[in-house]
């Protein structure tokens, strides 16, 4: 997979991680992108041997956008961190099966996770062992049935924009998991992290402001000229 870099300096590797590559290895023995990464940045400093690379946070296998990668040690550290304190805004674009109740609003929800299912479960209502889940969205187009949505995101829980928009009735385009009616053909799902803005790992660089090309595929080509980060309804 043709794997686009958004930022790099000595500290980060920010990418666009593909829909369909798992972020690291798992029981397929897919290529992941921390192998990927490893072998870029070796091959980049004409190195042999794999580089090190830390995973700063995950995106869902099915999920494309915008990834963190440290390629150091202290760099992990500090971006650990700035992610566990909600230092950082991520903006995600979705396109879902059916309309939100309002235009722009807020989703709160109390979601756990099913140890058998290994699927998230969003509740209403405070349940026990379930941690508040919070977004904001924003509808910014619709189309031929479907719906374009900017999500901000105030938490960060297991596949929480996922199960939120399910549990409000608009799952996500090809997200069979949580309720789409049919999948894509490449087996993504219409979730897509677009933006994100965080403080550098190096308290003294400037903060980190990104912008993740959606991908080219038919369903985000519905909505050609609204992929910025204002929009406006068609």
């Amino acid at each position: 997979m043709h794997i686009d870099v958004l930022f790099e300096d000595n500290h980060l590797l920010v990418v666009n991680k593909p829909a369909g590559m798992p972020v690291q290895g798992d029981h397929t023995g897919d290529p992941h992108l921390v192998e990927w990464a490893e072998r870029y940045i070796a091959d980049k400093a004409g190195k042999p041997g794999m580089a090190f690379v830390g995973l700063v946070h995950r995106l869902d296998r099915p999920v494309s956008g915008a990834v963190v990668l440290a390629k150091t040690s202290k760099a992990l550290a500090r971006m650990n961190e700035v992610f566990r304190n909600k230092q950082n805004q991520k903006i995600y674009r979705a396109i879902t099966l059916f309309e939100l109740p309002q235009e722009e609003g807020t989703l709160i929800h109390y979601v756990d996770k099913d140890p058998v299912t290994l699927k998230a479960v969003a509740y209403k209502t405070p349940k026990p062992g379930a941690k508040s889940a919070v977004l904001h969205y924003k509808l910014l187009a619709n189309y031929a049935g479907r719906f374009y949505y900017e999500i901000r995101l105030e938490t960060g829980r297991f596949h929480q924009i996922r199960v939120q928009l399910s549990k409000a009735g608009c799952p996500i385009v090809g997200d069979l998991k949580y309720g789409a009616r049919e999948a894509l053909p490449d087996r993504s799902i219409a979730l897509h992290a677009y933006r994100l803005i965080s403080p550098h790992a190096s308290k003294v660089a400037q903060p980190i402001d990104v912008l993740a090309p959606v991908p080219r595929a038919q369903w985000w080509e519905l909505f050609n000229g609204y992929h910025k980060t204002q929009g406006k309804r068609r």
